[in-house]
């Protein structure tokens, strides 16, 4: 398999669907709520920024465990953010079976897209992967880059 391409989409009014509330997938979807106002997560327990960009109406948040067959052929992009493989891969099989583009954050293998380290400054967007090997060089170039924006005066 070759690089992967790197595509800026518009998911503004797409709905974006996140299968975990925890660490990895908090990240995630505090990045996302910059890039659409339509998110559901769907975890039985969530964490405080999610939580809290729940109360503000930033997302809709479903306390409860995923139930297989529940993503819409509306969701446009899922992530599967869970500790549990099972459920990650019951994602994943759904969203192959009804076309919904979908990253399993524990399985390189599962992903139709890397969710990229991100620096968004105004209308600049920049997205940064290492095609999923290597998580550390592609978070220390994400924070060179966010440092560059911060100490250069044209941005």
């Amino acid at each position: 398999m070759g690089a992967y391409f790197p595509l800026f989409v518009d998911l503004w009014e797409k709905e974006v669907v996140v299968i975990g509330a925890g660490r990895i997938a908090t990240r995630r979807i505090q990045t996302l709520s910059g890039f659409t106002k339509k998110i559901t997560v769907i975890a039985p327990e969530a964490s405080a920024p999610v939580l809290e960009l729940a109360q503000e109406g930033r997302l809709l948040l479903l306390p409860r465990p995923y139930r297989e067959g529940e993503l819409s052929r509306e969701t446009y992009l899922a992530l599967a953010a869970t500790d549990n493989t099972k459920i990650n891969q019951a994602v994943y099989r759904e969203c192959r079976e009804k076309g919904i583009l979908v990253n399993v954050c524990s399985d390189k293998a599962l992903c139709d897209f890397y969710f990229p380290g991100i620096v968004k400054q105004d209308d600049l967007v920049v997205g940064v992967t290492a095609g999923g090997a290597d998580h550390g060089l592609a978070r220390r170039v994400t924070e060179g880059i966010r440092r560059f924006c911060q100490e250069t005066e044209d941005f």
